[in-house]
């Protein structure tokens, strides 16, 4: 009797050695599979041919080759992947994988992203690199979007904001009663409102339509749109406020991006960083050529005078504490990034 229940014992032991091999074998090529397999990558954009693109281009080669192939990217620009809005949706949602954009797109998701548009903010290109590379700032500005799905990445340097018109602006009674065009933040509408004329809530892909039927007047955008986009055939005159800077930043999908191995979460984030960095020689040479690029298309460049340019200044410049004083967190995110700007 004991001698059978020892043999029956010792079968058992071997049918389950023998299952626990056979569901090693069959789970080898698997994990082989799994860490072979390549991921494919979206990554959308309403520009196309400037420094959100070329960020895009040198993010997508530099992840292709860090991760030995196993992430592939796909670059939409010009709003292939929808308007605005929508891609920041997919990104949210997974669809979509990495969306690049100035963060007051965002103000949606999360009312602190437009603290970087604060008029008066900056007021050169090295200081507005300063302040997106602080890291204080960055680890505010990635972090926003984290209970929304969005993990941000990397931040591009745009320029400084300009207007464009129709009609010929060389002053700021110029602008009364104008329609202009802003992105989607109360900064930018407060400050379109202390200069003089009536702002307009648009998404890009509509602006250029918008100027040519006569339903806004201008837009207020930075250089390197009108000369990417064409603008000058539907509006050759740019008022040069400088107010505010505009830099995008790069949103990730947080499902998508948690989904992947460490080491390729490590590439995709290591990228980032490094192309933010990278691409700043390329951005200055870049906008200095649209200037050119701008007139010898025909178009006009205009400064306000002295005098009022200083009086502009002095009327936005407190926009980002009079607009937050009521919501602590925003006034608290305005107040970190001035600290940077002036933070010698």
């Amino acid at each position: 009797m004991r001698g059978r229940r020892v043999a029956r014992l010792a079968v058992t032991g071997a049918a389950l050695a023998a299952g626990l091999v056979t569901a090693l074998l069959a789970s080898a090529p698997n994990a082989s599979a799994q860490a072979n397999r390549v991921h494919v990558m979206k990554l959308g954009l309403a520009t196309i041919n400037d420094t959100q693109h070329e960020w895009l281009k040198r993010f997508a080669a530099m992840v292709e080759k860090d991760s030995g192939g196993r992430i592939k990217a796909e670059i939409y620009p010009a709003s292939q992947l929808g308007p605005i809005p929508r891609m920041i949706e997919g990104v949210q949602f997974g669809s979509i994988q990495a969306w690049i954009g100035p963060p007051e797109f965002l103000v949606g998701v999360d009312v602190r992203y437009e603290a970087l548009s604060a008029p008066g903010l900056m007021n050169s290109f090295d200081q507005m690199v300063k302040v997106i590379h602080d890291p204080a700032v960055q680890k505010m500005m990635f972090e926003l979007g984290a209970n929304k799905g969005l993990e941000g990445i990397g931040f591009a340097p745009i320029g400084p904001s300009t207007i464009i018109t129709k009609k010929e602006v060389k002053r700021l009674a110029d602008l009364k009663g104008m329609k202009i065009r802003v992105l989607a933040s109360p900064f930018q509408l407060e400050m379109i409102r202390r200069m003089g004329a009536s702002p307009v809530a648009m998404t890009l892909a509509d602006v250029l339509p918008a100027i040519q039927q006569g339903t806004i007047d201008g837009s207020l955008s930075t250089i390197t749109i009108y000369t990417t986009m064409q603008f000058q055939d539907a509006a050759k005159y740019v008022l040069e406020n400088d107010q505010p800077y505009i830099n995008s930043i790069v949103v990730m999908s947080k499902r998508w991006l948690a989904g992947l191995p460490p080491d390729l979460q490590k590439v995709l984030r290591d990228s980032g960083a490094k192309v933010s960095k990278d691409i700043i020689p390329f951005v200055k040479e870049f906008v200095d050529g649209q200037y050119a690029l701008w007139k010898s298309k025909g178009g006009v460049l205009n400064k306000l005078p002295p005098d009022e340019h200083k009086a502009m200044l002095a009327a936005i410049t407190s926009i980002g504490d009079d607009l937050s004083k009521d919501k602590p967190e925003l006034n608290k995110a305005v107040k970190l990034v001035f600290e940077a700007a002036n933070r010698k």
